[in-house]
């Protein structure tokens, strides 16, 4: 059987980082100590320890400048959040407000249909009525009505009675009045397509 030599490698670089590692402490804590001894060499005035600190703020001075900063970042989103929550209020409001007035308006709309059909059937209703009227009058004072009314409504009651009580009426009226009523009974339907 022949060993893995993989587990020896990884040892040994393993080795080799820590000691880079141990190195790089060392020389930092060199680097350190000289610094400080060579600080206490110099002798340093107020305005260049001024300087110092404000080029180099402390670790707790920016901890709390980040943490200000979140937190006044949390608090704007925080704000933005509300903001947006009472859009979204807003909106299902209107949109409730809109669905009922649709459902009103339609419902009104049904009412409105169901009057208008109510009132064109009494309408017409009252028209055949009054047409029946006429035909079962005598024709002599029958025709004297026509002769009283305008061509456009004495044709619109003829084109609705039947045939022989119309021609027993157009026969006792002038002839002015009757050309006038068969032109407009003629002219009724010209405008309709035929294709």
């Amino acid at each position: 059987m022949t060993k893995a030599k993989t587990p020896r490698r990884k040892r040994g670089t393993l080795h080799i980082l820590c000691g880079l590692l141990v190195v790089s402490g060392v020389l930092r804590l060199s680097s350190t100590g000289m610094a400080v001894a060579e600080s206490a060499v110099v002798t340093e005035t107020p305005a260049i320890v001024e300087a110092s600190q404000s080029v180099a703020p402390e670790p707790k001075m920016e901890a709390d400048g980040l943490l200000r900063a979140l937190q006044e970042r949390e608090a704007r989103l925080a704000t933005r959040e509300a903001q947006f929550a009472d859009r979204m209020q807003a909106l299902r409001l209107a949109e409730t407000e809109i669905a009922e007035q649709l459902a009103a308006l339609t419902a009104a709309e049904e009412a409105l249909r169901a009057t208008i059909a109510l009132a064109d059937s009494a309408a017409e209703s009252d028209l055949e009525r009054l047409t029946r009227v006429y035909e079962n009058m005598k024709p002599k004072d029958a025709a004297e009505l026509f002769e009283q009314m305008t061509p456009d409504f004495a044709a619109g009651f003829l084109g609705m009675m039947e045939p022989v009580a119309a021609a027993q009426i157009m026969t006792l009226i002038s002839p002015e009045t009757a050309y006038s009523i068969s032109a407009v009974l003629a002219g009724r339907n010209a405008n309709v397509p035929t294709q």
